[in-house]
């Protein structure tokens, strides 16, 4: 099979977590070249072949590197841009990106972009490209993420972003470092959002969460709170007790569920035991109304394009070239973009 030609659905993808390595050098060098940066070349930070980071890792090269190279519309343009293409040119017909609003300071602390003149720059840079690339089929929406780290303030204005931008946005999230949040937190749980995140069904939003991404994140308690915001969808889904496990089953049952696996990053983050053969796609595909989506989560670090996901899919659990096509399509009743993109999808997917 052709995994780059199969049309594929990505569902669980972090924009700043998607730029190549290459892009991210594009925006360091010129900044760099005229002493506006001081950070070191991304080709040092990030060398090429280098996929192994964990949980520990992962976090603080965000928040420590890749933030700092987009301070800027222009930067934030150029990388949003290369990302759409680069998921095109994997044969990806329809992504749901989701970026964190965030507030963009200059070295002398000076305002540059408020969180929404931020997901506007990122949405204007979508329709900039898909105005560029209309002949090509890939649509893309955009989900704003709070992350565990807001306070509940931020996670408010997030869903005011999301509710003004409503249309373009298509929903919301929580993500960000599992140990934030985690029981003993001085700052609370992540039941601090729970007013935030059902006015967002109120609103008509969708909700999808990060959800047992790792133990510290995965008590019952947690996850029983997490569940009664009613998510559309859940992402990683890895750390799950057999009382929660009932849980998400029975949630597939009674109106499906959509769950957002990703192998190369569970793997190589070493977030799974039993490398991709012990990796839970295989409990999770013939879950009766549980739709799995296979997703990237970030490609510009793990290095895994969605063709790779399908590819390993397949080696790993056995599909047959018909079997992975069904996978492919489970992800379409899981979209956020509304009835008219699940039938456009249904058409190319069949």
């Amino acid at each position: 099979m052709d995994y780059k030609a199969l049309p594929k659905i990505e569902l669980h993808a972090h924009l700043t977590g998607s730029i190549s390595r290459q892009t991210l050098r594009d925006i360091w060098a010129p900044k760099h070249a005229a002493g506006l940066l001081t950070i070191e070349d991304p080709a040092l930070v990030m060398p090429e072949g280098k996929h192994d980071y964990d949980l520990k890792t992962f976090f603080p090269l965000f928040s420590s590197y890749i933030y700092s190279l987009l301070t800027d519309a222009p930067s934030l343009t150029l990388a949003t841009r290369s990302v759409l293409t680069d998921f095109a040119a994997d044969g990806v017909t329809y992504l749901e990106l989701r970026t964190t609003p965030r507030r963009v300071l200059s070295p002398d602390g000076s305002l540059l972009l408020t969180r929404e003149a931020y997901v506007r720059t990122v949405l204007d840079a979508i329709d900039a490209w898909e105005r560029d690339h209309a002949p090509l089929s890939m649509h893309t929406r955009l989900i704003l993420s709070v992350d565990r780290r807001d306070s509940p303030a931020d996670a408010a204005e997030t869903l005011r972003i999301a509710s003004t931008l409503r249309g373009r946005v298509v929903g919301i999230d929580l993500c960000g470092d599992p140990c934030a949040r985690a029981p003993g937190d001085e700052r609370g749980s992540v039941d601090v959002f729970t007013p935030v995140f059902k006015e967002a069904r109120e609103q008509g939003l969708k909700v999808t969460v990060h959800f047992a991404e790792a133990p510290v994140s995965s008590t019952d308690e947690e996850l029983a709170t997490l569940m009664a915001w009613r998510p559309d969808r859940l992402g990683h889904v890895i750390c799950l007790s057999p009382e929660i496990k009932d849980v998400v089953r029975a949630r597939g049952r009674e109106g499906g569920i959509g769950l957002e696996l990703c192998l190369s990053c569970n793997v190589q983050a070493k977030m799974v035991t039993g490398g991709f053969p012990g990796h839970h796609l295989g409990e999770w595909m013939g879950a009766e109304g549980c739709n799995v989506s296979l997703g990237t989560d970030d490609v510009g670090v793990f290095g895994s394009p969605l063709s790779n996901e399908y590819r390993l899919a397949a080696e790993h659990f056995g599909l047959s070239d018909e079997q992975t096509r069904q996978l492919a399509r489970q992800g379409i009743n899981s979209i956020f973009g509304g009835e008219d993109e699940k039938e456009r999808l249904r058409r190319i997917m069949w």
